[in-house]
């Protein structure tokens, strides 16, 4: 096939090398990977520890999160000062509407900006039908990591890792990874990579992953709501035996309080204190709405959140807007993470995570917000823009994206399938927003009246709303 516009030709050919030899294992990769109930990971041997922290990394202690495909968006970032900049490609990134091309060209403007830059890929469950190789869809994670590499080849190349739920998955990666340092004549283990704990499988496996990948891998980061996501798809699988046949609740209730999700947290910073490794903390992700007392409301929470972090030992987190970087970067102490007893590094916290909060009912409010939120997000994807600002319950302004859509439409599915929720309300409250033709609603029609969950909806999306 001709080179395609979306790639430098450089990029291309290793992207093509990349799946020439890495194709056939990813074919053999079982993704998103299966768990059951019980399974706590596996053991890893003593005596090691995780990479050095990039030298552009060291001392930062706030990193702001931004669509890769937005260029005006990152020189806001790079402005306001932040200590470094996620050029993301998941959550808050539609790859639709010309934006893969976008993202794709801002790797090589950014390159030449003197700022620490990082990039988020894609999961490795995900294709990229607008590039093909031998025939076959590209794998996106590969795509993404050639597009990235091949820019900043002369500087840092460091990445966040998504949504990894097993060790196989991890050596998939290190395999990518040195193929990658061969190709571009870097010195081994140069890619620096910290890997995102998003998934019930991967919180479970945290120190197995970080053991596979320990050689290029400095931290571990907390990724809440989808975190929250797949806790929803494998135990809303289970009810009758992991919640005694009741409800898990509505996002309300899962705050990061709430001793399950203390316990996820204090696992993530725990397997770093262990090893080395940084425990790099999760989004602030609220949306400041201008009326300065509820702004003021939002910003207080942010510096409460990460104030709790930074007392988990957390030593940094994400900012959703250069407005939240004060509130983040104040919460963490410029001396590290605070000293722990002995004991506490003897504590498995994964049990504790599996005791989540339960509801016999839902309210109304809830399954309507919920309905709210994914249609919003499911919306705006499909125009090609990956987040959206909406208020919660209180008036205070939020952000939302591909995790809380994707939270938001498997609760919908785990309490309809479970009772909580009846087709004919579900359909009606779903009507009060859009009609039945819309794109977002025929989207989230097929999520949740499906007989299973969907690992992932920009899959479907894609599937079922192709671009031409």
């Amino acid at each position: 096939m001709p080179p395609d516009p979306l790639l430098d030709p450089a990029a291309l050919d290793l992207a093509r090398q990349l799946h020439t030899e890495l194709y056939a294992e990813w074919r053999a990769l079982r993704l998103p990977a299966h768990w059951t109930p019980g399974e706590h990971g596996s053991d890893v041997p003593q005596g090691w520890q995780a990479a050095s922290v990039p030298a552009s990394l060291q001392g930062r202690r706030t990193e702001l999160i931004v669509a890769a495909s937005d260029t005006a968006a990152i020189w806001r970032g790079v402005r306001a000062g932040a200590d470094a900049v996620v050029l993301d490609l998941d959550d808050t990134f539609s790859p639709r509407s010309g934006n893969l091309g976008l993202a794709y060209a801002s790797f090589q403007t950014f390159a030449g900006v003197p700022r620490p830059f990082l990039t988020r890929l894609r999961p490795l469950a995900h294709r990229e039908g607008r590039v093909s190789f031998g025939g076959q869809p590209a794998v996106a994670g590969l795509l993404d990591l050639a597009a990235y590499a091949w820019a900043f080849r002369e500087r840092e190349v460091i990445l966040y890792l998504p949504k990894l739920d097993a060790v196989p998955e991890a050596l998939f990666w290190k395999r990518a990874l040195e193929l990658t340092e061969r190709w571009l004549n870097l010195p081994a283990h140069s890619i620096r990579v910290c890997l995102q704990i998003e998934t019930l499988p991967g919180l479970m496996n945290a120190e197995a992953l970080l053991h596979a990948l320990h050689a290029c891998t400095y931290g571990l980061n907390a990724g809440r709501w989808d975190y929250v996501f797949s806790v929803v798809k494998h135990l809303g699988q289970w009810p009758d035996r992991l919640l005694q046949g009741r409800l898990l609740p509505e996002r309300a209730r899962l705050t990061m309080q709430q001793p399950s999700m203390l316990a996820y947290a204090l696992h993530i910073a725990q397997v770093c204190r262990q090893r080395g490794a940084q425990a790099i903390g999760g989004t602030a992700a609220v949306a400041l709405t201008g009326d300065p007392e509820r702004d003021e409301a939002a910003l207080e929470g942010v510096r409460l959140d990460k104030a709790r972090e930074a007392a988990q030992g957390f030593v940094a987190a994400w900012a959703g807007s250069p407005q939240l970087l004060d509130a983040v970067r104040g919460a963490f102490a410029a001396d590290g993470p605070p000293p722990v007893a002995p004991a506490d590094l003897d504590t498995d916290h994964r049990s504790a995570a599996l005791a989540l909060p339960r509801a016999e009912s839902i309210p109304d409010a809830a399954v309507q917000d919920a309905i709210s939120v994914a249609l919003a997000v499911f919306a705006a994807w499909l125009a090609g823009v990956g987040d959206v600002a909406r208020p919660d319950a209180s008036g205070l302004g939020r952000s939302e994206d591909t995790a809380t859509a994707e939270l938001a439409r498997a609760q919908l599915w785990h309490w309809l399938r479970w009772g909580a929720l009846q087709e004919a309300d579900y359909l009606r409250w779903r009507r009060t927003e859009l009609p039945d033709h819309i794109p977002a609603a025929r989207l989230l029609d097929a999520l949740v009246l499906a007989e299973e969950c969907a690992p992932y909806f920009p899959a479907v999306a894609e599937a079922m709303f192709p671009e031409v």
